[in-house]
């Protein structure tokens, strides 16, 4: 194999190649030299080990392409939105009138959410629906309250946070009412349901995924 490798080319060859013959010990310093370029930085100990023990196979290595990074999505803390006041309502847009069209726009969303609320509609089907639905829009009233004041506040949701309900009311007032030791009287097209607040403290995204457990009693 030795021999085959430092072997030089046949005159007739090198005269098509317009190369310069040369001879045993020069051939081999030249394949020395290219091995020592092409290989890995190794010592001449470990090259000579590594040609006499196994073959080498020369051939272009392709880098590996590092996978980009996702960059995540910059979003706004808690307190820049209570800075930049991306929830505040206007005060004059405090108008229930302003608001009833988001009203109709809610009980088309339900109908069709239900199926088209008929009337042999199931109870069950409806409430298990508006627990998981969107209540921007929805009129609501507090019929039981640990604090007097809240009993009897009718209104349209505006905003939904996870333990306070935003309520515009018929004389352009906002209220804003906690969900927590408050029960709220919830009807649409003749269907009535009741939402236990203290039972509610989650966000309208978070409801939409949660699986709710029928309870026989509920306390405020």
């Amino acid at each position: 194999m030795e021999g085959v490798l430092y072997d030089g080319l046949p005159r007739e060859a090198a005269k098509e190649l317009r190369l310069q013959p040369q001879g045993s010990e020069e051939a081999r310093a030249f394949v020395s030299a290219f091995l020592k370029r092409s290989m890995p930085k190794k010592k001449d100990e470990a090259i000579r080990d590594a040609l006499t023990r196994k073959a080498v196979v020369l051939e272009h290595r392709c880098a590996r392409r590092k996978k980009p990074k996702r960059r995540k999505t910059k979003t706004f803390t808690a307190r820049q939105r209570r800075e930049l006041r991306l929830f505040e309502i206007e005060p004059e847009q405090q108008r229930y009138e302003l608001f009833l069209p988001l009203h109709e726009l809610w009980k088309q969303y339900i109908r069709d959410l239900c199926y088209g609320l008929k009337p042999d509609a199931q109870p069950q089907m409806v409430q298990s629906k508006l627990l998981k639905a969107d209540l921007h829009g929805a009129v609501v009233t507090v019929t039981k309250s640990k604090c007097p004041s809240y009993v009897g506040i009718t209104g349209i949701i505006l905003q939904e946070f996870k333990h306070v309900f935003k309520i515009i009311t018929k004389d352009n007032k906002l209220k804003v009412v906690p969900k927590i030791n408050n029960v709220f009287r919830l009807e649409t097209d003749g269907f009535i349901s009741y939402i236990y607040g203290s039972k509610f403290q989650l966000r309208a995204s978070e409801r939409s995924a949660k699986k709710f457990k029928l309870k026989g009693t509920i306390d405020l």
